[in-house]
Order: structure tokens, then sequence, then C-alpha cells
């Protein structure tokens, strides 16, 4: 290795050091003439804002004033002069709506015609764009050939016209991002302009065509969209490539509706790793949820699949009769390693909660959620809580709420439950809005049966709180979780203290 390449592996030691390290680079940079450019090549590297580049030109060209920078006058050749010693040191720009110190419109204005070929910053490859509405035009100015990762925030009408254009100046995008916020339009027209994206993730609604652009990309490996609400038609599934999404290992797909859902998945054959879905508005019946289940079943390769996210603001009650037929096309997901399912108000019985615990041996999260499910009947019991454990032996983390009335005791049980089982891996444990009348009896039963879990939670404040039995039970269940706290350390120590007493026997037998 020369001396140089030692010199910038000891830089990047530093920037990569959790100490002051711009502090640290800039001592470096006015050391001596060797440190000078690797330092400030490092200082440079990362811009959190547009206007450290400001402030290290002359003084007498900007102001400060109430925490916005501004010009004085216009830049001369030396102002830019001064710009180009650092501009092609950067690699990374994030501008920010609100930041500390505000770039005024007319520097974002003045900036955008140099005296040399743009764009401003040659070698940027991240660009993060979140700048005041009317500084947007401005980004056409900082886009490079070279950019690799573009995020765009951009939720204003004049935006729309600059998306179309951004991609013939930046080809090599891999990584997309965009928070619009607007219907399809020129943000679907810019995806389709791109054909190497690895990631992209939309916060707008994605035309059907966007759609079909993406599943023919052979390198897009993660995507997060919003379906429109018009469903992919069958001439739509006619044109598309095969194989779609080939390297896709994450979908993150939003809709209004079910119907949009349903004619994606009839599309598409996929096998991805983690696949999120959420309905948003439209209400429908629960019985409609099971076919769309069977579609994603159909869809994705069952060995494949390891997490499943599934949240329906459309469906208003999943009851403990109908929770079987939902559930059962998912449960060819052999590999399951999370299971997280929110609705308005959900009721599973022991069968269903031990269906899934047969289905998902490789389970290590379980999340069955419902939002305003205070008032229903629980039917998940103690036993098909430890009929899951026993199936689940990864199992480090579970949202379910839990109908504790056989084990809700004043009082510690003389008796060991479960015949001695103890779960080795469950950490984190969610109750939802499970009531409870005896902390004592309940605490003294989840620490047998878990022995390892060191945090227990009810009753979330954010959907609880204010109701009339929140205070009530969400005491109770904070002493639980002090109390298997408790419970944990006494079990540690009651260990050790057997460990020395084995030690001091094997060390008497030794010695006589």
């Amino acid at each position: 290795m020369s001396i140089s390449e030692l010199r910038w592996k000891i830089f990047e030691l530093i920037w990569a050091s959790e100490s002051p390290r711009k502090r640290t680079l800039l001592a470096l940079a006015l050391t001596c003439k060797s440190f000078t450019g690797p330092a400030l090549d490092l200082l440079w590297r990362e811009l959190d804002g547009f206007d450290p580049l400001i402030r290290c030109l002359p003084a007498s060209l900007w102001k400060l004033d109430k925490q916005e920078l501004t010009f004085q006058r216009a830049m001369t050749p030396d102002d830019w002069s001064v710009f180009r010693k650092y501009n092609y040191r950067v690699s990374s720009l994030k501008t920010m709506l609100l930041p500390f110190i505000r770039v005024g419109i007319e520097i974002w204005s003045a900036v955008g015609c140099p005296p040399f070929p743009l764009p401003l910053l040659p070698n940027l490859i991240s660009l993060t764009w979140n700048a005041p509405d009317e500084a947007f035009p401005c980004i056409r100015s900082f886009v490079t050939q070279t950019l690799t990762m573009l995020n765009i925030h951009a939720g204003y009408p004049s935006a729309q016209p600059i998306l179309s254009c951004i991609p013939a100046l930046c080809l090599s995008v891999l990584h997309f991002k965009s928070y619009s916020g607007t219907e399809s339009g020129d943000a679907s027209i810019t995806l389709q302009s791109w054909s190497h994206l690895v990631s992209v993730m939309m916060a707008s609604i994605v035309s059907n065509a966007a759609i079909l652009h993406l599943s023919n990309l052979p390198s897009l490996q993660e995507l997060h969209v919003e379906l429109c609400s018009t469903p992919i038609d069958a001439d739509t599934q006619n044109l598309r490539q095969h194989p779609a999404f080939c390297a896709l290992h994450t979908l993150d797909v939003s809709c209004k509706t079910l119907a949009p859902l349903n004619a994606f998945f009839d599309t598409f054959s996929l096998a991805p790793k983690r696949l999120f879905f959420r309905v948003t508005e439209g209400w429908h019946s629960m019985q409609d949820l099971p076919a769309s289940m069977s579609r994603i079943s159909n869809a994705c390769a069952h060995s494949a699949l390891k997490r499943l996210r599934i949240m329906d603001h459309g469906a208003n009650r999943l009851d403990a009769s109908t929770s079987a037929t939902v559930f059962q096309p998912i449960y060819a997901f052999r590999n399951l390693r999370q299971f997280y399912f929110k609705i308005e108000d959900v009721h599973l019985h022991d069968a269903t909660i031990m269906r899934m615990a047969e289905a998902w041996p490789l389970l290590e999260d379980l999340a069955i959620l419902g939002e305003f499910s205070i008032s229903s009947p629980h039917y998940i019991t103690p036993n098909g809580l430890v009929s899951l454990l026993k199936h689940c032996p990864r199992l480090s983390s579970i949202r379910i709420v839990v109908d504790w009335s056989a084990v809700d005791r004043p009082d510690v049980s003389p008796d060991i439950p479960y015949e001695g089982f103890a779960h080795k891996a469950l950490k984190r444990a969610v109750f939802g809005a499970s009531k409870i009348r005896n902390v004592t009896g309940v605490a003294a039963f989840i620490s047998a049966i878990a022995p390892k879990l060191h945090t227990i939670a009810a009753w979330d404040s954010k959907l609880h709180y204010g109701g009339e039995d929140y205070a009530e039970y969400s005491n109770k269940w904070k002493d639980v979780g002090h109390l298997v706290k408790v419970l944990l350390m006494v079990r540690k120590q009651e260990r050790r203290k057997m460990l020395r007493a084995i030690g001091s026997t094997a060390n008497g037998g030794v010695g006589s």
C-alpha cells in the first residue's frame, strides 16, 4: 500500500468515527498541503443543505438575516472560482424544506446560471430535493449523469413539467423516491424513462403503464407504490413480458379498494421475500378478503415469502367464525418469519392461532391487531398462547389480545404451568386491549411460560387514551411488566446461587 493510500485509509477512519469529524478534518486540511486534498474531499463529501457552499464564498457576497441566506451583490468570476474549489468534491446533497439556515430564492436563481457547463455539482451521485416550491426548477442544475440515487419531495403542480424532463439529465438513476402526492401523471412517465432501476418508492399513485414497465425491469429489487383505482385490464395483462418482477424481493403496494389489488395479483407471478399491502379506503365485506388472500397465495412463490404485512382499512370486523376462512390460503407460506395483520376489529379462536402455529413453525414475529377491539370478547386463551409458543420456538415478538380469565387470580398458583414448559426466545409481547383484574397471577403465569420476556405492553395510549378503561388497565399492565422483570431477576439470582453451589460441591469433591 502506498503512502497516499494509507493516508486515505486513515482519513476514512476519521470520517467513519463518531467523533466531531468535521472539526478534525478541517484541522487536518489546514495542517499541510498533502493533507488538504483528501481532508477536503471527505469534509465536502456529504452536505445536509446547500448553504455550506454559499457560506464558503467571500463574506461580501452574502448575508445571514433571520436564518435566511441572501446575496448582497451579483456573483463575480472570482466568486465562482472559490465555488469550484469545493463543488466537485460533493457526492451527496440533501436540501431540506425547513433547514436551520434557509437559502433565499434569488440565490437558487443565481447559481443556476454559472459561467461553466452544468451541472453545478459534477460528481453528485445522491440527491435529496426538498427545497421550497419556487426553487424546484433549479433541480435541473443539480442532476448529473453520475446520479444513482434521487429523492424528490414535490407536492405542487409546477413540479410536474420539470419531472418529465429530469430522466434525460440523469439516465443512470438506480434508486428513485418521489413524495409528490399527485395522481399518476408525470411521476409515472418519469418512471418509464429509466431501465436500470433497483428500488422505487412512490407516494403518489402510479399508472398501470408504469407498473407494466417496472415489471419488465430485470434489476428491480424493491418496489413501494400505490395502485391506481382502475384495475389492470385484460389487454394490459396480455402486453406484459415474462418473467415479471424477476429480481423483486420487497413489494409494498397500497390501493383504495380491493379491486386493483386483486387485478395486480391476477396479472403477475412473483417471488418476493417481503410483501406488504394495505387497503386505505373503500369499505368491503370481510367475505371479500379470502378471495384476495387466495390470489396472493396463487401469485407468490410459497417458499420465498418470509414477511407478510396486511393492513385493511376497508374491512370493519373479522370475527372468530370467519377467521379460519380468511387465513387458510396463506398457510401455504411455510417459511414465513413475520405475519402482521391489522383491521378495525379482529377476533380469533385458539383453533385459528393453533393453525397458524402449525403452518408457520419458523415464525419470529406475529402481530394480529384490531384498533377498536376494546369492548368485544376475546377468544385466544392462555392455552392458545402456549400452543403458539410450543410450535414456534423462534418466536421473539407477539402482538395479540388474550382472554386471561383462566390465570387471572390474586395469588401465585403452586402448580407449575404446562408441566414446566418455558419458551426460550420470546422477548417482547404486546397484549393490545386485554383486560385483567389481578396483576400477580397474570405476571407469574407469563414469567413461567416465557422466562426470557423483558418487554410487556398493552393499552397503547395512541389508540386508547381517554377511554373509560384506559387508566385502570394500562396501569395494571405496567405493573405486570414491572413484576415480570422482578421475577426475571430473581430467577437469575437463583440460577447463580445453584451454579455456585454446584461449583462448591465439585471443588469439595476434588479436594477430598
